[in-house]
């Protein structure tokens, strides 16, 4: 059994993390978080955890939590790219500040540490696929402050000699995503009958990997890594977003109609791709195939309505009617 500090862990990712560590390993889990908006306590309410509700950036907050733990692993994140163009500041608080504060506590504890990144920290590649040693090259001001946070993480281990590993993962889907990301967005637009924005031609390709299997992913490499080294985990499958919105319409029964074009959002990728050789020699594979998780995300949230309906009548509305200049249906 590992004692573990999970930062960010009443998240999407974070969350599927912590189930997967209880349910295969039996590890005792503490979960430091914010509960910004897209971090939820329903997201932990069933496990045997302990919880602190603080964010990364709270020196006395970490440095007391992390007293008696193995290894902490790092995802609190603001994860939108659309908010980042908005408001960059709590992403620079976030990545930067926060992680800062948990570098320093994890090196006066003298423990592991493991910060989840982002494909995305490389930016665009029309052909092939990025491995590890591909230059960064962020595009938004989410990916620009992870690529620092990375670069922050690299340099404990190089300083302090810090045993950090990094892990940076391809476009995660599956349940308990907040609805602001492109699939769980699309269901839920589609099951009210409201429009599905998709920007520009829908034509940017994303390397799709089904959540738990970056959550096991992850646990790989906080086993096996090696120290100062940085691990991709991709996908099994690549898709187009249009292709993706149109297979949820399927999926739902919704309207072809509801399908709408929107303008672009600044500086969008193009394509992302990862390489995940290095991790597959840590005994890692994908299990679950993009065809197959889809089918069951949006069986999940058509079952989950308890979930979701919540989201959908609070802030998040006005979040969307800012971002898309219109109004979701009840």
């Amino acid at each position: 059994m590992t004692k573990l500090l999970v930062c960010g862990g009443a998240g999407f990712i974070g969350s599927a993390f912590v189930r997967v560590r209880l349910r295969d390993h039996g590890d005792e889990v503490t979960v430091l978080d914010k509960l910004t908006y897209a971090g939820r306590r329903e997201n932990l309410a069933d496990l045997d955890i302990d919880f602190v509700h603080a964010g990364i950036e709270d020196p006395d907050a970490v440095a007391s939590a992390i007293e008696g733990v193995d290894a902490v692993v790092n995802f609190a994140a603001e994860t939108h790219v659309d908010r980042s163009i908005t408001e960059p500041d709590a992403f620079v608080t976030t990545h930067a500040v926060g992680t800062w504060v948990l570098l320093e506590a994890a090196r006066r504890a003298g423990v592991r540490y493991l910060q989840v990144s982002t494909d995305e920290v490389y930016g665009s590649i029309e052909e092939g696929s990025f491995t590890e040693s591909s230059p960064l090259a962020p595009s938004s001001p989410y990916s620009a402050t992870k690529a620092g946070a990375d670069l922050l993480v690299a340099s404990y281990f190089h300083t302090y000699g810090l045993p950090t590993v990094i892990c940076r993962g391809s476009n995660n889907y599956g349940p308990r995503q907040y609805p602001e990301k492109l699939i769980p967005l699309m269901i839920l637009n589609a099951l009210h009958g409201d429009p599905l924005p998709v920007y520009g031609d829908g034509m940017q390709v994303r390397n799709w990997l089904y959540v738990d299997d970056f959550a096991r992913g992850i646990g790989h490499v906080l086993a096996h890594g090696t120290p100062g080294e940085a691990y991709n985990v991709g996908g099994p499958d690549e898709c187009p977003n249009l292709d993706v919105v149109r297979r949820i319409i399927e999926l739902t029964g919704a309207d072809d109609s509801l399908l709408t074009y929107v303008r672009d959002r600044p500086g969008h990728d193009r394509r992302y791709s990862l390489g995940s050789e290095k991790v597959r020699a840590l005994g890692w594979e994908a299990q679950v195939r993009f065809a197959e998780g889809l089918e069951e995300t949006v069986a999940w949230y058509q079952d989950n309505r308890e979930w979701w309906e919540p989201i959908r009548s609070g802030g998040y509305r006005e979040y969307y009617a800012r971002q898309y200049g219109a109004s979701i249906k009840d």
